[in-house]
């Protein structure tokens, strides 16, 4: 359930450039499929975050997921683009509840670093989904269209749907009073003081801002600019994701033994000279895969270092709210992921350069960020 909303998000990228012919529009109006379903995951983190601190997790979830399969449904009978982007914001409210809410489940049942460990290990299995929903998606979109992934989608909402029904229980221990909008801000208010959590959650914002710069520029670099059909950036990504897998074990492995401070100044470390060998690959070699790709590898161990250490961090500041922080953690990583894919939407032409210096912005920020984990201990 946790893979879900990354399962959909990508799902349908490979297929972004014969999406804009098929719809008639541009490559910029296309990729509003993935900027604006960010922006509906962050924003509906904002409201599973502290609901579910009040209500539970299961009966948000159960919501998230019946939302998701009427979207996804939705999404596939979509005649115009601007149908086709609606749906898939609805998709994103449904989807991340199981993101926000499995990371809040997590932090109900185990302590801060034991914590980062477990989340480092449900990141590892989430893997699969990046790793199998490209490739999927562009093997129905070369025999079916594009239709076919959003039918897709709706056969995994159901099967979630069925799975959580049946066989997860609540975790919520002791129910937080959270008394309509002002209770809502309040919380978020209360975290919002925290210089410990604000320094965590810019971490895994800017540090997934790497990630989501190089997922919204690839495609059209591969498609566009080296003329390799969308299969391609699917494999190409598919091997990414093992390597991103490896680095969210070594976080499930390690992270009780080092302490989350010491796993974020190495992963954090590791993705921005990732993100620098990126832009010196495409400025200084020929164009190419392996040019395109290669550097990569080191962002996505780098992340998977990063992100179960700066969410476990995040979301421990206030146990008790354990769920209104996941949900402004995840709203703050795909607010900035949204921000990020929207200009490379715009600075990329094909070549590299617009996805790589995006790429290092990010990886910059979240030195910055570091140095705010550190002064705050």
């Amino acid at each position: 359930m946790t893979g879900l909303s990354a399962f959909t998000m990508q799902i349908l990228i490979p297929s972004l450039p014969t999406l804009a012919v098929a719809l008639g529009v541009g490559y910029g109006t296309a990729q509003l499929t993935l900027t604006l379903y960010l922006a509906g995951i962050a924003l509906g983190q904002l409201l599973y975050g502290p609901l579910s601190d009040r209500f539970g997790r299961r009966p948000l979830l159960l919501g998230g997921l019946a939302l998701y399969a009427a979207a996804s449904l939705a999404a596939a009978l979509a005649p115009a683009a601007g149908w086709l982007i609606a749906a898939r914001i609805a998709q994103a409210v449904g989807g991340c509840a199981g993101q926000v809410l499995g990371r809040a489940m997590i932090r109900d049942t185990w302590p801060r670093d034991r914590a980062a460990s477990v989340m480092g290990y449900v990141t590892m299995a989430m893997t699969v989904a990046p790793m199998v929903s490209p490739t999927l998606g562009s093997l129905l979109d070369a025999r079916f269209g594009w239709r076919a992934t959003m039918l897709a989608c709706l056969a995994a909402g159901l099967a979630l749907l069925l799975a959580v029904r049946r066989h997860l229980p609540e975790t919520l221990a002791a129910p937080q009073p959270l008394p309509g909008l002002p209770g809502l801000a309040g919380a978020y208010a209360q975290l919002g003081r925290l210089a410990a959590f604000r320094a965590f959650a810019a971490v895994t914002a800017t540090s997934t801002g790497v990630f989501f710069a190089f997922l919204a520029g690839a495609p059209r670099v591969v498609v566009d600019g080296l003329g390799y059909g969308a299969h391609a950036f699917a494999l190409g990504f598919a091997g990414l994701a093992l390597t991103f897998a490896f680095g969210s074990f070594l976080a499930g492995r390690f992270s009780p033994r080092f302490g989350v401070l010491r796993m974020l100044r190495i992963g954090t470390a590791i993705t921005t000279l990732s993100a620098l060998a990126t832009l010196l690959s495409v400025l200084l070699l020929p164009p190419s895969l392996p040019a395109l790709f290669v550097p990569v590898i080191l962002m996505t161990i780098g992340n998977g270092l990063t992100q179960p250490n700066a969410i476990a961090g995040a979301v421990s500041v206030r146990p008790q709210l354990a769920g209104t922080a996941s949900g402004l953690t995840g709203c703050l990583q795909m607010g900035f992921g949204a921000l990020v894919t929207a200009l490379v939407g715009v600075t990329e032409s094909g070549a590299g350069v617009g996805t790589a210096l995006a790429m290092l912005g990010s990886a910059l920020g979240t030195q910055l960020a570091l140095r705010g984990v550190m002064r705050a201990g």
